[in-house]
C-alpha cells in the first residue's frame, strides 16, 4: 500500500467516525425518530405513526453524561410530552401533560379538573366506554373518578388522550423532571395496521420473506398519506 493510498484510508476513517459521532449527537441530544407502539393517544396519535422528537426543547442531555442542557421551556399542561417511564428507564412513553407541580388534578365522573377548573379534553381525544367506573370501597381511585391529587414539584402529571384506554399517571403516578425526554413534532411516516398480513413465526422460515412481499404488494394502501408531515398538537 502506497503512503498516498495509506493517507486516503485515513482520512475516509476520520470522516466515517466524524459522521457517526455526529450522527450519535443528534439521535441522543437533539432529535430522534419515534414510533407510536400502543393506542393510548389516539386519535391524537395512532399506532404505526413514526414522528420526530425534538430533544433540544427541554434540555438535551449530553451524550455518555448526566448533563442535561438548560431548557428553552418546561412543560406544560396541555403539551404532548415524550418521557422514560417510570417503572422502567429503558422504555419511551408519549402522553399529554395534564398538570405540573403544585397544581392539583381530580377526575370526577371522567370529567378532568385541574385547580378545581374543568378542563376540556384534546380535539382528538376520545372515549370508547360509556360506563362511568365509580370509586371502590373505601374511597379508593377508579380510572373515571381520581382525586383529588397534588403533583409534586419537579413532577409532571400525564394522561393519555385515549383517556379509557391509557396506562399513564392515574396508576403510576407523576413523572419526575429527569425523566422528560422531549416533545413529538411532526409525523413523517404512518403505517396503517392489517389484520389480513402474514404474521412472523420462529417455526416458519418463509414467514420473513411472505410478509415481505405482502407488505410491499400493499405499501400504498397501507400508508395513511393524509397523516404525513402533520405536526403533532
Amino acid at each position: 500500500m502506497t503512503p498516498h493510498s495509506k493517507s486516503g484510508l485515513k482520512d475516509n476513517i476520520k470522516v466515517v467516525l466524524w459522521a457517526f459521532a455526529l450522527a450519535m449527537i443528534i439521535k441522543t441530544g437533539v432529535a430522534e425518530t419515534m414510533q407510536v407502539p400502543s393506542g393510548s393517544m389516539e386519535d391524537t396519535l395512532l399506532i404505526g405513526d413514526f414522528f420526530v422528537c425534538n430533544k433540544f426543547i427541554y434540555g438535551a442531555r449530553i451524550p455518555l453524561t448526566d448533563w442535561r442542557l438548560p431548557a428553552i421551556k418546561k412543560p406544560q399542561p396541555g403539551d404532548i410530552v415524550v418521557f422514560k417511564f417510570p417503572g422502567d428507564r429503558k422504555i419511551n412513553y408519549v402522553k399529554r401533560c395534564i398538570a405540573v407541580g403544585g397544581q392539583t388534578v381530580e377526575i370526577r365522573d371522567k370529567q378532568l379538573y385541574v385547580d378545581g377548573q374543568p378542563v376540556p379534553d384534546a380535539p382528538d381525544s376520545k372515549y370508547i366506554s360509556r360506563v362511568v367506573m365509580p370509586r371502590p370501597s373505601g374511597n379508593q381511585n377508579s380510572r373515571d373518578n381520581w382525586g383529588p391529587y397534588v403533583v409534586p414539584e419537579n413532577h409532571y402529571f400525564m394522561m393519555g388522550d385515549n383517556r379509557d384506554n391509557s396506562y399513564d399517571s392515574r396508576f403510576w403516578g407523576p413523572v419526575p423532571e429527569d425523566l422528560i425526554v422531549g416533545r413529538p413534532m411532526i409525523i413523517h411516516f404512518s403505517w396503517a395496521e392489517d389484520p389480513e398480513a402474514p404474521t412472523v413465526s420462529l417455526t416458519d422460515p418463509l414467514s420473513v420473506p411472505r410478509l415481505f412481499l405482502y407488505n410491499a404488494a400493499h405499501f400504498p394502501q397501507r400508508i395513511r398519506w393524509n397523516r404525513l408531515f402533520n405536526t403533532v398538537e
